[in-house]
C-alpha cells in the first residue's frame, strides 16, 4: 500500500479515539490480547521461519532460536507477571501530609505508541516491543523495515488477522513512511536501529515533546576483551558462534576483539578452528549460513575487507549473487584504525592486540569512545572483570560468555548514550510503556492549618517551628 500523510493521520486518530474509550485499561483484557498474540506466533511459526530464510538466509533452527523462541518467552513472562506489575503501589504519605496518609501510584499507559522496528531481527524486535506496549495498555502503530520485505509482508498479514486496526496497525514502506509517522503526535515512540537515525527520531519527537526509547548499536561498536589468562578455546568457540549468527548483523554482536598479544597468535589459531568446526570450510555454499540484508550492505562489507586485504588471515571471500560473505578475521588491527571506530554489522572481525599489563589503559581507551551496547570479557580474573563491569558505561554484557544476557528474564535490556536510552524486556518493558501517576487520597477530617496563612506573627513563628521539626 502506498501511504499518504493523511492515511497515517487517520490511523493515529482512530487509535486515539479507541484508546480514550478505555477498553485497554483493563489488565485482564490486556492479558487476553497477549495470549492471542502468543497463539498467533505459534500458528505463524512456519511462515515466519520461511520469511526469515528469504530475507536473511536464516536456517529454521537459527530463525527459531533468535526470533521466534525469544518472542514466545517474552510474551510468556509478560502474561505471568502483568497483574503484579500493573497493581497500583500504596505509599504512606508522611506526617507533612497528615491527615491524608495514603498515596497511590498508578501505572498508566501512554496512549498511542509508535514502534519502528529493524530488519535484523524483524520478528523479535517487532513483536517483543509490541508485547511491552500492549502490556502497558497502549495501542500501537508499527512501522516495519522495508529491507526485510518478506518478514514485513507476513507481519502485516499477521497483525491484521489478530487485531483491529484501531488497536494495532502495521504499516510498510520506506523512510518516507517512517517520516510520515514521525510527523504525527504519538504518546510514546520506540525505535530500534542506528544512532544516526536515532538522532532524527529524537528530533522529530521533540516537536511534540513525545518520550522516546531508543535501542541503538553504538557508533564505535561492541568490544570483546580476551586477557592472557583466558580459556582461549572456550573464548574462540563462543566468539565464532556469535559472529556467525545472522552474519554479524546483530546490535549486540562483537565488533572487534582485543586480545592480549602474549596469546594473540594462539587465539587466532583457535578462532580459525572454531569457525571451521561450526560452519565448515565452504561457508559460501553452506545453506545454513545467513546472508547480508541488501546488496549495499554486501558491497560495504566487501569494500571494508578489500581495504584491509593485507591483514586478512582467514576468509575474505564473498558471493554477491547470494549476498554471503565468509567470516573474515583481520589481524593485526591497531586500536586507532578507523575500522574499529565504526559499527561493522557484517562478518568481519578485527583482532586488536594489546599488552596484558596495559589492560587498564585499553579499558580507558574504550571508555573514552561512545558507549557500546554490549561488553564481553574473557578472563579468569573475575575480580578485575567485575570491577570493569561496575565502572564502564555500556548497555549490558557477559563475563566469559557472549550475548545470552539478552535471554535472562527479569532483567533490563538496552544501551546508554549512543547505544540507546530506556530499557525493556519483561517488567522493564512494562515500565517503559507506562508512566507512574501519583495520587494522594485526601481527607476532610482532622485537617491542620499548618500550611495556610497567616505566616506572620505568633502563628507564623509557631508554624515555622513545627515545619523545622519535620526536617530533623
Amino acid at each position: 500500500m502506498n501511504y499518504t500523510s493523511e492515511d497515517i493521520r487517520q490511523i493515529v486518530e482512530r487509535q486515539r479515539t479507541y484508546f480514550r474509550e478505555g477498553e485497554t485499561l483493563d489488565v485482564k483484557w490486556r492479558i487476553n490480547q497477549l495470549k492471542r498474540l502468543k497463539d498467533g506466533v505459534l500458528a505463524y511459526e512456519r511462515e515466519f521461519e520461511e520469511a526469515l530464510q528469504q530475507d536473511l538466509g536464516r536456517s529454521a533452527v537459527e530463525g527459531y532460536l533468535c526470533d521466534i523462541l525469544p518472542t514466545i518467552t517474552e510474551i510468556n513472562e509478560t502474561i505471568r507477571g502483568l497483574k503484579r506489575w500493573a497493581r497500583p503501589e500504596c505509599h504512606y504519605s508522611g506526617l507533612m501530609c497528615f491527615p491524608s496518609i495514603v498515596t497511590k501510584v498508578y501505572k498508566m499507559p501512554y496512549g498511542v505508541t509508535l514502534i519502528i522496528s529493524p530488519f535484523n531481527f524483524p520478528i523479535l524486535l517487532t513483536l517483543g516491543v509490541l508485547t511491552a506496549s500492549l502490556a502497558g495498555g497502549n495501542t500501537a502503530v508499527i512501522k516495519a523495515s522495508s529491507k526485510s520485505a518478506a518478514c514485513t509482508a507476513v507481519l502485516k498479514r499477521f497483525i491484521a488477522e489478530l487485531f483491529p486496526p484501531e488497536y494495532v496497525t502495521l504499516v510498510d514502506g520506506g523512510h518516507d513512511v517512517a517520516d510520515m509517522c514521525l510527523a504525527q503526535r504519538f504518546d510514546k515512540i520506540f525505535y530500534t536501529g542506528s544512532p544516526a537515525v536515532g538522532k532524527h527520531v529524537m528530533a522529530e519527537a521533540a516537536k511534540h515533546l513525545t518520550p522516546v526509547a531508543l535501542e541503538l548499536g553504538g557508533e564505535t561498536g561492541n568490544w570483546c576483551v580476551v586477557r592472557k589468562d583466558a580459556d582461549l578455546k572456550d573464548a574462540a568457540r563462543k566468539v565464532a558462534f556469535f559472529k556467525l549468527c545472522n552474519a554479524g548483523q546483530i546490535c549486540i554482536n562483537i565488533n572487534q576483539v582485543a586480545v592480549a598479544e602474549e596469546v594473540a597468535e594462539d587465539f587466532v589459531r583457535e578462532l580459525k578452528m572454531a569457525f571451521a568446526k561450526q560452519i565448515g570450510d565452504s561457508p559460501l555454499t553452506n545453506e545454513s549460513y545467513p546472508k547480508l540484508i541488501t546488496e549495499s550492505a554486501y558491497d560495504r562489507c566487501v569494500a571494508l575487507a578489500d581495504s584491509h586485504r593485507n591483514r586478512i588471515v582467514m576468509g575474505g571471500q564473498g558471493d554477491r549473487s547470494s549476498r554471503r560473505y565468509s567470516p573474515t578475521i583481520l589481524y593485526p588491527i591497531g586500536i586507532d584504525d578507523p575500522i574499529v571506530q565504526q559499527e561493522l554489522f557484517c562478518p568481519l572481525l578485527p583482532i586488536v592486540p594489546f599488552k596484558d599489563a596495559d589492560v587498564d589503559w585499553l579499558m580507558n581507551v574504550i571508555a573514552e569512545r561512545e558507549h557500546p551496547l554490549a561488553m564481553y570479557l574473557f578472563t579468569r580474573n573475575r575480580r578485575w572483570a567485575r570491577r570493569v563491569m561496575r565502572s564502564l558505561q555500556y548497555g549490558g554484557g557477559c563475563i566469559n560468555e557472549v550475548c545470552i544476557h539478552l535471554m535472562v528474564q527479569g532483567v533490563p535490556f538496552n544501551g546508554t548514550g549512543h547505544s540507546g536510552m530506556g530499557a525493556y524486556h519483561g517488567e522493564w518493558g512494562f515500565r517503559e510503556f507506562t508512566h507512574p501517576s501519583t495520587v494522594l487520597m485526601g481527607s476532610n477530617r482532622f485537617n491542620l492549618s499548618l500550611r495556610e496563612h497567616p505566616y506572620t506573627g505568633k502563628a507564623g513563628e509557631g508554624k515555622l517551628k513545627m515545619l523545622k521539626m519535620f526536617s530533623k
